[in-house]
């Protein structure tokens, strides 16, 4: 079946869009129509190298569809049904036997580099193509995805704005509901206020923070942070933000989320914390870097540092609390979206970078 794809090929040349053929699902395996894929930093990572996997590879990993037809085996999910893709896990592992996908010990390999059960499905030109990045490659009209790694939704939602549930906003929120898990009233800074950072402060509103602080360098984001939750905002080249917040909070925050991985940011997302805090770091900074933590501040005040992958989520149990969340107007994610059409996504990439828009959405149709 003929295919477009959108293919990363070095670094320093734009996403090209080819057409290509994409093979038959496989034991608990969909083919999914695309609909839309949310672009997100880890998609930049990976064609910047950042994240060192072998080009040329077919990315896109917040995709979300139509399936329209299911491999041998598959029977809870049927040809026409709406599906928001995450990523994908082995399911064997002690970890996703004890319900922790997210740290899957094949989490790598599926995800990132993109391994497959017989190989790739995609060809170009009569040569395997690399895709199943996170077990989708949604940068695509469409993609072999998993019975794992897909959640099948209500026919009626908008699922273009949902899109980016699969990976950001979940890592965001997730941070938050799942793993810092703040009482109502506690404090917390998020640094970095993309997509990731405004789920993050979405989620600390609804269960009750009464100080969400967002630092960014960048003043339209921070506009963003407040018209979504954030009650102070701080300018991140502003001059030491942790005695800031310091200032703010009287004695530091109960917890800290940093997206950004800049070296500086994490430091001052574990010096603003009070006695006992919680600081996660989420973002996936290129290889080698180090993170400058004072040893006292960490030791004298009993601080916790927790990485954090995909918000700790189950796809399939989480997305379906985040649409409700979204239905409920408590999750307001479509403030976030911008829509561009498939052909455009360098064009759409060019604005995330610049800061021009939020959370990019391509449209395949």
């Amino acid at each position: 079946m003929k295919i477009k794809a959108a293919v990363a090929r070095a670094p320093d040349q734009p996403f090209e869009i080819i057409t290509c053929e994409i093979g038959e699902p496989g034991p608990g395996e969909v083919l999914v129509r695309v609909k839309a894929c949310g672009i997100c930093h880890t998609d930049l990572a990976v064609k910047h190298q950042h994240i060192p996997v072998p080009l040329p590879k077919v990315l896109g990993h917040e995709g979300a569809g139509i399936i329209e037809r299911v491999g041998i085996g598959v029977v809870e999910l049927a040809e026409g049904d709406a599906v928001l893709m995450s990523f994908g896990s082995c399911g064997g592992c002690l970890n996703c036997q004890q319900g922790a996908p997210f740290y899957c010990d094949d989490f790598g390999t599926i995800n990132m580099f993109g391994q497959r059960k017989g190989g790739s499905a995609l060809r170009y030109r009569g040569a395997e193509l690399s895709g199943h990045f996170f077990a989708q490659s949604a940068f695509a009209t469409h993609v072999i995805a998993t019975t794992r790694n897909v959640v099948k939704i209500a026919a009626d939602l908008p699922i273009e704005v949902l899109a980016p549930l699969g990976c950001g906003i979940q890592t965001g929120a997730g941070a938050v509901l799942n793993t810092l898990a703040p009482r109502a009233g506690t404090s917390i800074a998020v640094f970095g206020t993309g997509a990731v950072g405004l789920a993050a402060i979405m989620a600390a509103k609804i269960v009750g923070c009464t100080t969400i602080i967002a630092v960014d360098i960048r003043s339209e984001r921070l506009a963003a942070a407040r018209d979504v939750g954030a009650t102070h905002t701080i300018d991140g080249q502003s001059g030491d933000v942790a005695n800031q917040i310091v200032k703010i909070t009287g004695r530091g925050t109960h917890f800290s989320l940093d997206t950004t991985g800049h070296p500086a940011a994490v430091e001052a997302s574990v010096s603003c914390l009070r006695q006992r805090g919680c600081a996660v770091q989420v973002a996936a900074p290129p290889r080698g870097t180090r993170y400058p933590v004072e040893a006292s501040v960490i030791v004298g005040r009993g601080l916790t540092i927790r990485g954090v992958v995909e918000g700790d989520a189950v796809p399939n149990v989480f997305i379906p609390q985040l649409i409700d969340l979204f239905r409920s107007g408590l999750l307001p994610i479509d403030r976030l979206t911008t829509f561009f059409p498939f052909d455009e996504i360098n064009r759409a990439i060019d604005e995330m970078e610049t800061g021009a828009v939020i959370k990019p959405v391509l449209v395949m149709e």
